[in-house]
């Protein structure tokens, strides 16, 4: 087995009988590729404290092969019947944890009557985060995967940027942000393009529309690449002409909230510290009430994953996480600002990873 899914499994059977299980069934797209190396859209990996299996359907099963090496490859049915039951029985599994949060109610009735029907003796442990947990820090390779996205990613919006102006639909920059990133690398991409002017950008998940971008009126950009399946994530707010007064304070002041967060973000601070420093800045400024999300969350083979930084977490942050601070203000009727910077944690402090330019208006 290779050294790197070894290691990953070795460190996720140590968390066994802490969860009072003796084996797990892994359904999650991201954690398949992360403890096996496969890549495929489907599939389980079930793991006891000596077996490691792949079971996939005809599809997959030759890619499963070439990916994943070290386990062994089951070619399975759709029907679960079919294969479920007996694996579970060969590998003489009593408590199987599944991941509550992937399996669906369906998915969970068949695992459950399936076992129910063939008199088996294993126990469904539903498990919450356990793998996740172990993408929590990520190793050094991982972290250049992440930040040959986020390079990607910089240089296409740089590429576009000055394209954002007066008379231009939202769908046609986003088109040219999703070009810029293919050309440049990416995968396909982790998440759908975020392009929201004036009213729009009111609107911290906007979608891309029609609309045309009027002068004068804040643009918010939030893009990311893939890479060899890691993601990365970035937003930039510009103004499409002059910006008047009011774009300038609220500007600043988010510009200023993510230069105080970064400021005190070290080994050990708290997500909930690391929200607050932001947080403060922009309700001092009279603008608490629209800032309605959390400041950042972690990325990694997943868009949104662990760590949160965010009121209510109270975990601290450390080395070799990788993880957004991105504050904004958004005012109905008006629009909004965020600004969005992919960091990792490196010798207890913050190193960002994304280097894009920010706007500036002195």
């Amino acid at each position: 087995m290779t050294p790197k899914q070894n290691d990953r499994l070795i460190r996720l059977r140590a968390r066994f009988a802490a969860s009072e299980i003796d084996a797990m069934l892994v359904s999650r797209a991201e954690n398949r590729r992360y403890l096996s190396g496969f890549h495929g859209s489907a599939g389980f990996l079930l793991i006891t404290a000596a077996k490691a299996v792949l079971a996939t359907d005809f599809r997959y099963t030759e890619q499963a092969l070439a990916q994943a090496p070290d386990f062994e490859i089951l070619r399975i049915a759709n029907n679960l019947a079919d294969w479920f039951p007996g694996l579970v029985a060969d590998l003489g599994v009593k408590s199987l944890g599944f991941e509550e949060d992937d399996v669906t109610y369906h998915c969970y009735r068949q695992l459950t009557d399936t076992l129910g029907k063939k008199s088996s003796a294993a126990r469904l442990i539903p498990l919450d985060g356990l793998v996740e947990q172990l993408r929590l820090v990520k190793e050094p390779g991982e972290i250049e995967l992440i930040a040959r996205a986020a390079a990607i990613t910089d240089t296409a919006y740089e590429a576009v940027e000055s394209a954002i102006r007066p008379g231009v639909s939202e769908l046609a920059i986003a088109w040219e942000m999703e070009k810029a990133l293919r050309e440049n690398g990416s995968q396909a991409l982790p998440f759908e393009i975020i392009v929201a002017s004036g009213p729009n950008a009111a609107l911290p998940h906007a979608r891309p529309s029609g609309r045309i971008i009027e002068a004068g009126e804040p643009v918010v950009v939030d893009m990311g690449a893939c890479y060899e399946g890691y993601a990365a994530d970035l937003s930039r707010t510009v103004c499409a002409g002059n910006p008047d007064a009011t774009y300038k304070k609220v500007y600043q002041t988010v510009l200023d909230a993510q230069t105080a967060a970064v400021a005190i973000i070290a080994e050990g601070v708290t997500g909930h510290r690391a929200d607050a420093a932001a947080r403060n800045v922009i309700t001092r400024a009279g603008y608490g009430e629209e800032f309605g999300h959390s400041l950042g969350h972690g990325v990694g083979l997943a868009a949104h994953e662990l760590p949160r930084l965010s009121p209510g977490a109270e975990e601290p942050l450390g080395n070799g996480m990788v993880f957004t601070v991105e504050p904004g203000i958004y005012i109905s009727g008006w629009g909004g600002v965020r600004i969005e910077d992919l960091m990792t944690m490196e010798n207890g402090r913050v190193k960002p990873l994304s280097q894009a330019r920010k706007a500036s208006y002195d």
